[in-house]
């Protein structure tokens, strides 16, 4: 199996980069916001945090190809950074401290392409988890300090917690009964939003997650993360990893019973 330790340490590096970007604008009264083709928010971090990051790949990975939300696709090859500069741009906008740099490296094999790293950091919540392939999930504020993740053993649907982001998305898929039915069987159902969920699942704190729509580098850390604490990371239809253009996410043990509710193949 391929060694990861030295990208792993990388995406720290670059982690350390972003983080220092975009707490400098964090609640600066003076941020440029704009609004993209697709009208969701943009701001001045977003933008220099990707750029930092592609700078720091330039240097220490010149043959990886890069994958970034503000500034697309670069270079090809086997290997690829995913990066999400700021991942709840809305929150950031507004002041709220849930949002998150997200940076994955994918590697292509026989299967195709799939996540080998995967780095969260959350700077205003003073937060990180991060992930390598066969090296298992932790969370910490360094390699050197950190605790080992686990998902839950939560086994039966009414015992469980599910996170979401908003029920427009599911309404507009037309599997808002779906989601209702899940929300009204589960335990405990909160709107965290974005990749909080994901991590949530992975420490065991929540028991499962779902999205009906997502961007690549929206699921790509978070899919490796979460399967590397011992939990499933699919699309709504089972396809495992960051490709469906949606996400379903568990602690392993529920993940069918996920997906019979909210899952493409639903009743």
């Amino acid at each position: 199996m391929p060694d990861y330790h030295d990208d792993l340490r990388l995406a720290h590096v670059l982690a350390d980069a972003a983080d220092a970007a975009t707490m400098e604008r964090f609640k600066a009264l003076d941020l440029k916001v704009e609004t993209k083709p697709d009208m969701t928010p943009v701001t001045e971090a977003d933008k220099s945090a990707e750029e930092l990051i592609r700078a720091h790949l330039q240097r220490a990975r010149p043959r990886d190809a890069v994958l970034g939300e503000e500034f697309g696709n670069e270079g090809s090859g086997p290997r690829r950074w995913i990066i999400d500069p700021i991942d709840g741009t809305k929150n950031y906008v507004r002041g709220v401290p849930v949002w998150a740099t997200l940076i994955a490296l994918m590697e292509r094999g026989e299967g195709g392409d799939r996540p080998v790293v995967g780095l969260v950091s959350a700077p205003a919540l003073n937060r990180r988890w991060w992930a390598a392939e066969g090296l298992g999930a932790f969370t910490g504020r360094s390699l050197t300090s950190a605790s080992r993740l686990h998902t839950s053993q939560v086994g039966r649907i009414e015992d469980a917690s599910f996170a979401y982001s908003s029920l427009t998305g599911w309404e507009e898929r037309g599997a808002l009964p779906g989601f209702l039915g899940l929300s009204r069987d589960c335990w405990r159902t909160r709107a965290y939003g974005d990749f909080w969920p994901y991590m949530m699942v992975a420490e065991g704190t929540v028991d499962i997650c779902a999205e009906p729509e997502l961007s690549l580098w929206d699921m790509a850390a978070c899919a490796v993360i979460v399967q590397e604490a011992g939990g499933r990371f699919t699309g709504l239809d089972g396809r495992p990893g960051p490709h469906s253009g949606n996400a379903a996410a568990s602690n392993g043990l529920l993940h069918e019973d996920l997906l019979s509710y909210v899952g493409d193949s639903r009743g």
